[in-house]
């Protein structure tokens, strides 16, 4: 048996033994907007910082204050 073969066995019983799926992130990342603008509904992560989210205030409704967008 050649050390294709070998491998091929081995990926095949590891893939056996692990059914874990797939390693993706959108389904955290998706519960992990927290943030939400009261205004326009975009979502932001929780670990925003406060800088991005006056941005967002600064350019989209620059008549508001950021405390009329945001709980936080």
């Amino acid at each position: 048996m050649g050390n294709g073969a070998k491998a091929a066995s081995k990926r095949e019983r590891n893939a056996k033994d692990s059914n874990t799926g797939g390693k993706s992130q959108l389904k955290s990342n998706l519960a992990a907007k927290t943030l939400i603008c009261k205004n326009c509904k975009q979502d932001w992560q929780g670990t925003t910082n406060k800088t991005t989210l006056e941005q967002h205030v600064s350019s989209r409704h620059p008549k508001l204050k950021y405390e009329d967008c945001f709980d936080n």
